[in-house]
């Protein structure tokens, strides 16, 4: 199994910044994609950004220029750093992982439980 843990959502000011960690563990043969998807509200789950494991990066358009996703590959960890915020950012941020376990010929999601966002006005 592959376990996703998350940590740095919490309360901003509008115009504040956070920074998202999310580390994978377990039994990981390769790691293809890593990143974060949230929820607001009475919406639907939607990306916002993810890193492939060549190092391309893909960023929803209303993230563009305020996110920053990064990794350490090493420690099978990936950030998310959220500048200039805005309440319609307010959000659970879930971190995801395409990944193929040891032992095993096929890659799988797995998701995070969330951590919560909460831009102020």
């Amino acid at each position: 199994q592959v376990q996703l843990v998350e940590s740095g959502g919490g309360l901003v000011q509008a115009g504040g910044s956070l920074r998202l960690s999310c580390a994978a563990s377990g039994s990981i043969f390769r790691i293809n994609t890593m990143g974060w998807y949230r929820q607001a509200p009475g919406k639907q789950r939607e990306l916002a950004a993810r890193i492939i494991s060549g190092g391309t990066t893909n960023y929803a358009d209303s993230v563009k220029g305020r996110f920053t996703i990064s990794r350490d590959s090493a420690k099978n960890t990936v950030y998310l750093q959220m500048n200039s915020l805005k309440p319609e950012d307010t959000a659970v941020y879930y971190c995801n992982t395409n990944a193929v376990e040891s032992g095993s010929f096929y890659a799988m999601n797995y998701w995070g439980k969330g951590t919560l966002v909460t831009v102020s006005s």
